[in-house]
């Protein structure tokens, strides 16, 4: 491309300028540098010089134009560019829209000196009043900010799932609410969210791998304490016998369930392992044949009645129910006493065979049209167990593609007005692998979002307009169905047993020694993962079936995940209001609860 000074100077004189011979040859030789013919460079020189209120052309003012618009507009490009290079000639969807949105800036500033013509009635109109926003740019489709494309070489949508079609049926229903249709209110009115914690709740990483077996059992012995002085305190019991002492008549023993050996715990195996005050943590088998009922799982923290006549064996006769904590008392300050809604769902959010996450934006697209006042979303965003992961056919690094779903959901439900609520989970694969689990990290949420936007820990106490949810991702649920052992002699459901023993041992996971899988910091397990209250609502999704249920007066939910494999899942909803200080009696505030296919 050769461009004349002579040809600069003429083009400039079309818009009524003249400038000396040694500024035309400065702007010649810039139409070559950033590759520009003499039409557009001019035009956007005049443009320039209209927006900054430059009269004259002098070398000064092509030094500034140069570098305060031409350099900074090539560095955004190459800024885009580069992010290509890495696959294969294929452009990432967002850096497109990072370069639709530099022309959208270079087509404002030109439209900042013309005439609006018949053509330009189509775009919006800015004034100082109604200025182009970064927030009218970025509004745009979820499937517009999603590329699967550019961190997957085979991302094909899951026929499965596309084919599904008992898609928006209720699957189980909870209290007064009827039908398919249920709306929030946006986010409009006092919405006061709050993370509880005892005494403070996990807000950041912590550093893991270093703790001591001495430190684990002093967390177990505190716990066994702490909870038998609060049950021995509420059903009056005097004092507690050491496990080991020979006794001809009933004795009350303290201590934690455990097993005899490696397998599975069965009726036959239980142990005793007695506290370290009364009994200096020593253990005793425990013979059941005596107990008509019992719930029973290694790690519960119980206190037992029988008879230890040798001091080898405690035949048991009686087994003390435990005692859960009270429950919340909100005050004037947390929000309104009007009704909001609660969408809650888990991962995966795409299908096994596929990683085009269609059930995200699916989910996505229902929260635009009801519009909840609260969703939480609960990890694994990019799951560890799925195939491309697994078998690491993804071209990007995991977390520049947790980043894109952050950023899709996001940015996607923006118009909804609905405050988003992070958990994560311990198969989010770009995440700290241990229990418990700090918040995620997101330092490019943009600064419109970060009131309606709110990362938590794993577990979490979360409070919301005085109403207090206990969220975990871990299926508790699954862990403790494959160890607890029962007996009964009427019908009993398990998975009400287990939300029992959750609310009654005050802990988000009392199951000891842990599933395989889980990697527990016990010192900040001690603080961060003890209930601080009994909570309202518990979301507690698991692979076993979807259930909503009041326990001891908590409303304990399973909403499951999104995905089921290769076809969809589902997700929760629920109503929340409030009770007034002044009505008589506790109420539950959930008035009502669904769990929907997606």
């Amino acid at each position: 491309m050769t461009v004349s000074a002579q040809q600069v100077a003429e083009e400039l004189e079309i818009f009524g300028l003249t400038c000396q011979e040694s500024v035309a040859e400065k702007l010649a030789d810039l139409c070559i540098l950033y590759r520009q013919n003499k039409e557009e460079m001019v035009a956007e020189l005049v443009a320039f010089c209209s927006s900054t209120q430059k009269d004259c052309l002098s070398a000064e003012t092509l030094n500034s134009f140069e570098r305060e618009f031409l350099t900074k507009r090539l560095s955004k490009v190459h800024h885009s560019a580069s992010k290509d290079s890495g696959h294969a000639g294929a452009r990432d969807i967002v850096s497109i829209q990072e370069l639709i949105e530099v022309e959208e800036e270079e087509e404002t500033l030109l439209n900042s000196y013309t005439t609006p013509s018949k053509g330009s009635q189509k775009r919006a109109v800015t004034t100082p009043e109604t200025p182009l926003t970064k927030r009218k740019v970025s509004t745009r489709s979820p499937h517009l900010l999603l590329s699967p494309s550019s961190f997957s070489p085979s991302a094909t949508p899951s026929q499965k799932y596309n084919s599904r079609s008992n898609q928006g049926e209720v699957v189980t229903s909870f209290g007064s609410a009827q039908g398919e249709s249920w709306s929030g209110r946006a986010g409009a009115g006092v919405l006061s969210l709050k993370v509880l914690g005892c005494p403070e709740p996990l807000t950041r990483s912590y550093k893991f791998m270093f703790q001591k077996l001495l430190d684990i059992r002093e967390v177990l012995t505190c716990k066994i304490e702490e909870l038998g002085s609060e049950v021995k305190e509420h059903y009056k019991i005097e004092a507690f016998a050491p496990v080991l002492v020979p006794a001809q008549e009933p004795v009350t023993l303290l201590g934690q369930i455990g097993c005899d050996g490696n397998g599975k715990l069965n009726s036959k195996s239980v142990i005793l392992e007695g506290d370290r005050e009364h009994s200096s943590g020593a253990q005793v088998p425990v013979d059941l044949s005596e107990l008509k009922e019992y719930s029973l799982f290694p790690g519960q923290v119980v206190i037992m009645e029988g008879i230890n006549s040798t001091g080898r064996k405690l035949v048991a006769t009686k087994l003390y129910e435990g005692v859960p904590l009270p429950f919340y008392q909100p005050t004037e300050e947390n929000g309104d006493f009007e009704q909001n809604m609660v969408l809650v769902a888990c991962g995966p959010y795409t299908t096994s065979d596929s990683i085009t996450y269609d059930p995200m934006l699916d989910l996505i697209t229902v929260i635009n049209r009801d519009r909840p006042d609260v969703c939480i979303l609960f990890g694994p965003f990019l799951d560890a167990k799925h195939e491309q992961v697994e078998s690491c056919l993804l071209t990007s690094p995991f977390e520049d593609v947790f980043k894109q779903c952050l950023r899709t959901v996001i940015e996607g439900t923006r118009s909804s007005g609905s405050h988003l609520v992070f958990v994560p989970s311990l198969r989010d694969v770009h995440h700290e692998p241990v229990y418990p689990q700090p918040p995620f990290s997101y330092s490019d949420l943009p600064h419109e979002d970060k009131k309606r936007v709110q990362f938590v820990s794993e577990p979490c106490s979360l409070s919301i307009n005085g109403v207090v949810f206990g969220l975990t991702s871990t299926d508790v649920l699954f862990h403790m169905g494959a160890e607890e052992i029962s007996s009964s002699s009427g019908t009993s459901d398990r998975f009400s047993r287990i939300l029992k023993h959750i609310l009654t041992q005050r802990s988000y996971y009392p199951l000891y020694p842990p599933q395989e899988d889980m990697a527990i910091d016990y010192e900040n397990f001690y603080a961060y993962a003890q209930l601080p209250v009994t909570p309202d609502v518990f979301i507690i999704p698991s692979e076993l079936r979807y259930f909503v249920k009041d326990i001891l007066g908590c409303v304990c939910v399973n909403p499951g995940r999104l995905t089921k494999g290769q076809v969809g899942g589902t997700y929760g909803r629920l109503y929340l209001k409030r009770q007034s200080p002044d009505r008589e009696g506790r109420q539950s505030p959930c008035v009502a609860a669904q769990v929907v296919r997606i």
